[in-house]
């Protein structure tokens, strides 16, 4: 098998998918690049920010959960999800941005040699913009050109993911010895240790940050929770593969799912986080051309003949 060659892309949930929608586009500036329903309760929107075209490594999904309680945050977790923009002094126009939409915010600060700004969506969603001034590995996307944010300024993928778990070395495990991720350094963050791992290429586009937890609850997930995070997987040859190996090693799993934009496969490690593996294709642009990607209600060609009964329970969105 080939090593998995970065993050794919991180699914949260939401409760309100219209102030959902305005905060990632008209905020954080990203392209709404497929509005659709969750493939496992199709009467929720399922709904993809990412660069202009939805390229592996770039997207940030949210589940719509009306009604979802709040997030009470706690360990088997994942704790924060980083966002890449190009560089160091980017970051000074994302700080002013934040101040003029009253975004909370951390201010510039400087973490395992990066410079970062942690911040929080209006449902307390843990994210951190990342700076990629001296990233070396996985290369970012190209933000849409009709954002409100600057091209040159705009988000250019996704960055590290950090795990919150008890019993790390689980964990640790189950990224080294079986999805092949390599160690390398450590950091501390309020008091506990962060152990950095990383695949493919490595840099920003393809870390996990573990972090070992002391004397914390477990999270009861909500809106502003995280789901899963799921790994590029090149295509779905390797992805067949990469499901034998996991049954292989005896992990309850999903077995090869199909999700009509790439193909997927799901297990949960020791400490209770959902991974997925997802191949980088086909793409988001079978059912949709470029010029019109998230304007429409996309549904899988197995969804088309519930078409009518499906919109008919979701709550139309306003894009413009």
């Amino acid at each position: 098998m080939k090593s998995l060659k970065g993050i794919h892309h991180v699914s949260a949930l939401t409760a309100n998918a219209q102030d959902n929608l305005h905060f990632y586009t008209k905020i954080l500036g990203m392209r709404l690049v497929k509005k659709t329903v969750n493939q496992d309760d199709t009467s929720v929107y399922h709904l993809f920010y990412a660069d202009e075209r939805g390229n592996p490594g770039t997207d940030l999904t949210f589940f719509e959960i009306p009604h979802a309680a709040k997030n009470r945050e706690g360990t088997q977790s994942i704790s924060q999800t980083a966002l890449r923009v190009s560089s160091d002094e980017t970051l000074n126009y994302w700080l002013e941005r934040f101040i003029e939409y009253n975004v909370d915010n951390s201010g510039i600060q400087e973490r395992y040699g990066r410079k970062v700004i942690d911040f929080k969506d209006f449902e307390d969603q843990r994210l951190q913009l990342i700076s990629d001034e001296t990233n070396s590995g996985v290369e970012g996307g190209i933000p849409w050109e009709k954002s409100p944010v600057p091209q040159e300024k705009g988000i250019i993928g996704l960055g590290p993911v950090r795990l919150s778990v008890p019993r790390p070395e689980k964990t640790h495990k189950v990224l080294t010895d079986v999805l092949g991720f390599q160690q390398h350094t450590t950091y501390q963050l309020n008091g506990d240790e962060v152990t950095v791992f990383s695949t493919g290429k490595g840099g920003t586009g393809a870390e996990v940050h573990v972090h070992a937890t002391k004397d914390m609850p477990r999270e009861r997930p909500g809106r502003g929770s995280v789901h899963h995070v799921a790994f590029r997987v090149e295509s779905e040859e390797e992805l067949l593969k990469w499901v034998a190996h996991i049954q292989s090693l005896g992990y309850m799993n999903s077995g090869f799912v199909e999700r009509y934009y790439f193909r997927s496969l799901y297990f949960r490690e020791p400490n209770g986080i959902l991974f997925e593996l997802a191949t980088d294709g086909p793409g988001f642009e079978g059912d949709e051309p470029f010029e019109k990607l998230g304007e429409n209600l996309a549904l899988p060609p197995y969804f088309e003949d519930q078409r009518e009964e499906i919109e008919a329970k979701l709550k139309p969105l306003e894009t413009k």
